[in-house]
């Protein structure tokens, strides 16, 4: 998407009140507006952690079944003619297993030793886990399956977690000589999320915003600073790029609108509604299908541990602030199809609306999507509810209107007709004489002088 008309963007068009250091008025990093920081703040992050070690964050077992027929995967792609792990059925027998105890292998090991590992390849009927191999120093991929087991003396440990019934002719289990039933063993594999130390600490989840269980015994959750952080955080070049595009084109008038301490507030405001629009359609959608089995259209089922990251959320609240400010400026749609940008920013909403309801692979980065939108269209039309939203760093706004910000404001005006009463006593001292003081002037002096 592109602006096709921008002069209402630049410092010298436009009749909307310009903040201080919007535009990059003066010289140097110090006049940069708010907006140029996101966007030079994202790119750094991005680039800074691509080049740190990859790590691993765990976010669930998945237990699965081993087949070796060839399997189609989907469309252009050969058979797998190796062998697939699959989803395992649900009358599959799985074993008490205590996941304090259960290992795989680190990254490093992994990667120094060939260790297999999997990727996930959704189909209509469920998922297939490919192996892969990893190498050192070629691209990872953002999730892997790895292999669990339970260390036991003297061993590898124990990777068996349970046994799906082989039927028979008839439908029925089928048994041994000793007439036990024949099973398929049930494995269970760790999904862990791969990336940088800020990815991996700063992406947001539901169960790291909420609670959740990891799989080695241990409790996490109420990880609050994940609303923030994911704002700063990408999957990709494409995706980093498609919402720095937004950023750039559409923020500079909005800054320009509200000036740049409400603008940074409106935008992570955005990002924080967008997390939590994720969130509750997240925790809502998982609950029915853990209680019911059933999808609701609508609602998120994918795993509370599930990542995400992006600006999106703040990009899609400045569109939507940008097309209530100037409705009818013109834009090009992939830069080649004009259009308003109300009806971009619209058309994006309603777009995003229908990838939830419809359950799109990405439903949940639109459901954020949908979120920073709704914030911005609010916001947009109330700035008057972003005043003083930095009262708490200490250095108050002073369109605040908050009660200590009133106090701090009083304080500072007090001070200011302090030190005037005072530069007028030392001039009468200068021009008079201090005898020509009179008590008051006297004690005001003595005040000052302890300060």
């Amino acid at each position: 998407m592109g602006i096709h008309d921008r002069d209402y963007a630049r410092p010298s068009g436009g009749g909307f009140p310009s903040s201080a250091g919007v535009g990059g008025r003066g010289g140097g990093w110090r006049s940069w507006s708010v907006n140029t920081w996101l966007i030079v703040i994202c790119v750094a992050v991005f680039m800074i952690d691509a080049f740190m070690p990859r790590m691993m964050s765990g976010v669930r077992t998945v237990p699965v079944v081993q087949k070796n027929l060839a399997v189609p995967v989907m469309p252009g792609k050969p058979d797998i003619t190796d062998f697939v792990l699959v989803d395992a059925p649900e009358d599959a027998r799985l074993d008490d297993v205590d996941r304090s105890k259960l290992r795989w292998n680190t990254l490093g090991q992994i990667l120094e030793q060939g260790r297999r590992v999997f990727i996930e390849i959704p189909t209509e009927t469920g998922s297939i886990y490919e192996p892969i191999a990893l190498r050192r120093g070629a691209p990872l991929p953002l999730r892997i399956f790895v292999p669990t087991g339970i260390p036991a003396e003297g061993g590898e440990g124990q990777g068996i977690f349970g046994t799906v019934p082989i039927l028979g002719p008839d439908g029925k289990p089928q048994v041994d000589a000793n007439g036990a039933a024949k099973g398929e063993p049930v494995f269970l594999l760790a999904e862990q999320v791969v990336g940088g130390p800020g990815f991996v600490y700063g992406y947001f989840s539901t169960d790291r915003a909420l609670i959740g269980f990891s799989d080695d015994g241990g409790i996490h959750g109420f990880e609050v600073w994940r609303f923030i952080t994911f704002q700063f955080l990408h999957a990709n070049l494409g995706h980093l790029l498609f919402n720095m595009l937004g950023l750039f084109f559409f923020g500079s008038l909005v800054e320009q609108y509200l000036g740049s301490k409400r603008y940074l507030a409106f935008y992570l405001i955005c990002g924080i509604m967008g997390a939590f629009a994720y969130l509750v359609l997240n925790l809502a959608g998982w609950s029915v299908f853990s209680l019911t089995g059933r999808e609701v259209p609508g609602l998120l089922v994918n795993d509370p541990g599930t990542p995400l990251v992006g600006a999106s959320a703040g990009v899609f609240g400045v569109v939507v602030a940008s097309a209530f400010l100037v409705p009818n400026a013109r834009v090009l749609l992939f830069f080649v199809i004009p259009m308003r940008l109300a009806t971009l920013a619209y058309g994006l909403v309603i777009v995003a609306l229908l990838s939830v309801f419809f359950g799109s692979t990405n439903a949940g980065g639109e459901a954020a999507h949908i979120g920073g939108a709704i914030a911005g269209f609010w916001l947009i039309r109330r700035p008057n509810l972003l005043h003083g939203f930095f009262d708490f760093l200490g250095r108050y706004d002073p369109t605040s209107r908050s009660g200590a910000a009133r106090r701090a404001g009083l304080a500072r005006e007090r001070g200011l007709m302090a030190d005037s009463e005072i530069d007028r006593i030392l001039a009468k001292i200068h021009e008079h004489g201090l005898q020509s003081l009179t008590a008051k002037e006297k004690r005001l002096l003595r005040e000052a002088s302890r300060r």
